[in-house]
C-alpha cells in the first residue's frame, strides 16, 4: 500500500477511476502513513479519521459518475480554513474549541469535487511566522530534516504533502506562507492572484493580502486543485468575476519565446551562494526549453518588508480585535470587570508573536502615526504594484528565489525575529502586488534539503505560471524526490 504514497494527487485520482484503486484503500494508506509519522513531524492539529473513511464508503458508489480528476483523493486543510463541526483553531489557544457552525467556499467546493479531508493541519498562530513554531500546538518538524523547521505559516501542510501524510493541502498565504515552506519541504505550492479563490471561511489575517492556495507534488496538481476552487463568490465580495477552469488542460510543456525576468535586486547580497546556484539552474532548463531570461532592474525591493509589515500588522490589529472572549473562543476565568476579561483573555489566549503584531498595527494605526508610517505604507504598495505592471510589459513571468536560505533549525528563528521576517523578503511583493505566484522545488543544497524556486506572473496569469512550472517539472526530477528516500543529492 505504501506504493501509493508515491503517486501524484492526478495519478491517484486516476488509479481511483480505473478501479484499480479503491477510495478506502488509499485513505487508510494515508492514516497509517500518519499514525507512523505524526509522532516526529507533529503535522496535524485535528485528525477526521472517522470522518474520512465514512466519506471514502461513501464516495466509492459514485466513481463511475465522478467528473473530477481529484475524486477520492486523501488531503488536507491548514487549520485556519473553516470546517463545520471540525475544530477550526489557527492553532491559538483562544480558538481551542471553536467549531465553525459553516463550512468555508473552498472547502466546500473540494467536497464537491470528491475530496477526503484526513484532517486539520499545523500552522503558525492565526499565520502569523515563517516557521510553524509559533503554534500552541508545538512546531511543525521538517520531513527532510526534523532538527529544522518546514517554513510557515503552512508548515503543517507543506510537511504533510512532503511527508506523504496526504496527496496534497489547502493552506493561505499572505506574505509567502505557502511558497516558503513548499520551498523548505521540496514541494509546489501556488498563491493565485487575489480574489480568484474565495476567502469566504478563512479567517483573516491581513484582508487585503491573505489568499488561499493549494500545495502539492507537481505543478499539474496545482493546476488540477484551482480548477476545482476556483471562480466567484457571492459570499466574498473580493471575489473576482474572471474565468475559472481549463489551467490543467493548459499545460503543454510549451515555452518556446516566453520572456522570463531576472531581477538583480532578488540575487545580490543576503542569497545563500547554494540557493542561488539551484535558482539559476532552473532558469537555465527553461532556457533550454526555449524560453528567453532577460535581466531586469526592480529596485523596489528594498521597500517590500516594511510595507507589507505595516500593512500586515494594521490589518491583523483590527481583525483580531474581534478574539475577546466575549462573543466565541477562549475566555479566562477569574476577571473583575469588561476591561480585565478583555485584557486577561488577550493576553493568555494569544502567543507572544500574535501580541507583537497587534502592538506593531495598533502603533502605526495611532493618532499621530498614521500619517507617517500606514499611509506612506499604502503609497509604497502602489509604487510595489506599478513596478510589476512595468516589469510584465516586457516580460511574461519572473523568476526568483523563495527564500534566501534552506530551512533554518528549529529555534534559530524565534530568537531572531527580524531574521524570520527577512525570510520573506522574496515573497511578501507578491502579495502586495495581489499576483500570481508559485514555488517549485529546484534543487537540494549539500545537507540534502530542498531549495525552492518562485515563479510570478502577471494578475490572472496562472496559467502562465503552472505552464512553466511544469514544463520545468517534465525534465527535472526534484519534485519527486521523498524524504523516505535515502538518495536526495
Amino acid at each position: 500500500m505504501k506504493e501509493l504514497l508515491k503517486l501524484t494527487a492526478l495519478e491517484l485520482g486516476a488509479a481511483i477511476q480505473t478501479g484499480e484503486v479503491s477510495i478506502r484503500e488509499a485513505t487508510q494508506t494515508a492514516l497509517a502513513a500518519i499514525e507512523e509519522r505524526e509522532g516526529e513531524l507533529n503535522c496535524f492539529i485535528t485528525q477526521t479519521a472517522d470522518r474520512a473513511l465514512e466519506r471514502a464508503d461513501a464516495l466509492q458508489a459514485g466513481v463511475k459518475e465522478a467528473k473530477s480528476l481529484l475524486y477520492g483523493v486523501p488531503m488536507a486543510l491548514k487549520d485556519n480554513i473553516c470546517t463545520q463541526g471540525v475544530k477550526t483553531t489557527c492553532a491559538s489557544n483562544i480558538l481551542g474549541d471553536f467549531a465553525p457552525p459553516y463550512q468555508a467556499t473552498a472547502a466546500q467546493r473540494l467536497e464537491a469535487a470528491g475530496a477526503v479531508c484526513l484532517g486539520k493541519v499545523n500552522m503558525d498562530e492565526f499565520a502569523m511566522g515563517s516557521t510553524t513554531e509559533t503554534s500552541y500546538y508545538g512546531p511543525t518538524r521538517n520531513p527532510w530534516d526534523r532538527q529544522r523547521v518546514p517554513g510557515g505559516s503552512s508548515g503543517g501542510a507543506a510537511a504533510a504533502v512532503a511527508g506523504r501524510e496526504c496527496w496534497y493541502a489547502l493552506g493561505s498565504d499572505t506574505g509567502g506562507s505557502i511558497r516558503q515552506p513548499a520551498s523548505y519541504c521540496g514541494v509546489t505550492g501556488i498563491k493565485p492572484t487575489y480574489g480568484t479563490v474565495s476567502r469566504y471561511g478563512l479567517i483573516a489575517y491581513a484582508s487585503s493580502l491573505d489568499q488561499i492556495g493549494p500545495l502539492g507534488r507537481t505543478a499539474a496538481d496545482c493546476a488540477a486543485i484551482l480548477d476545482a476552487i476556483q471562480g466567484k463568490d457571492s459570499r466574498d465580495s473580493t471575489s473576482l468575476d474572471a474565468p475559472a477552469g481549463g489551467l490543467l488542460a493548459s499545460l503543454t510543456g510549451d515555452v518556446k519565446g516566453m520572456k522570463i525576468g531576472l531581477p538583480a535586486q532578488c540575487f545580490g547580497s543576503g542569497l545563500d551562494a547554494q540557493v542561488e546556484r539551484a535558482v539559476r539552474g532552473a532558469a537555465q532548463v527553461l532556457k533550454d526549453r526555449g524560453a528567453e531570461l532577460v535581466e531586469l532592474d526592480f529596485p523596489v525591493m528594498d521597500y517590500v518588508i516594511p510595507t507589507y509589515y505595516m500593512i500586515a500588522a494594521a490589518e491583523a490589529s483590527s481583525n483580531l480585535s474581534r478574539f475577546d472572549g466575549v462573543k466565541y473562543g477562549w475566555r479566562t476565568e477569574g476577571y473583575d470587570d469588561l476591561t480585565d476579561l478583555y485584557c486577561k483573555t488577550r493576553t493568555q489566549g494569544f502567543g507572544s508573536e500574535v501580541k507583537r503584531r497587534i502592538l506593531l498595527g495598533t502603533f502605526v494605526l495611532s493618532s499621530g502615526y498614521y500619517d507617517a508610517y500606514y499611509k506612506k505604507a499604502l503609497q509604497a504598495k502602489e509604487v510595489i504594484r506599478e513596478a510589476f505592471r512595468s516589469a510584465f510589459q516586457t516580460c511574461d513571468l519572473l523568476l526568483t528565489p523563495v527564500a534566501p536560505t534552506t530551512a533554518p533549525r528549529l529555534g534559530e528563528s524565534l530568537s531572531d525575529p527580524l531574521q524570520m521576517y527577512l525570510s520573506d523578503i522574496y515573497t511578501v511583493s507578491v502579495n502586495l502586488a495581489g499576483l500570481p505566484g508559485l514555488s517549485m522545488p529546484c534543487g537540494f543544497d549539500g545537507a540534502g534539503l530542498p531549495i525552492g524556486c518562485q515563479l510570478i506572473g502577471p494578475a490572472l496569469g496562472e496559467a502562465k505560471v503552472l505552464g512553466a512550472a511544469h514544463a520545468f517539472q517534465l525534465d527535472t526530477d526534484y519534485h519527486k524526490r521523498s524524504p523516505w528516500e535515502k538518495e536526495v543529492g
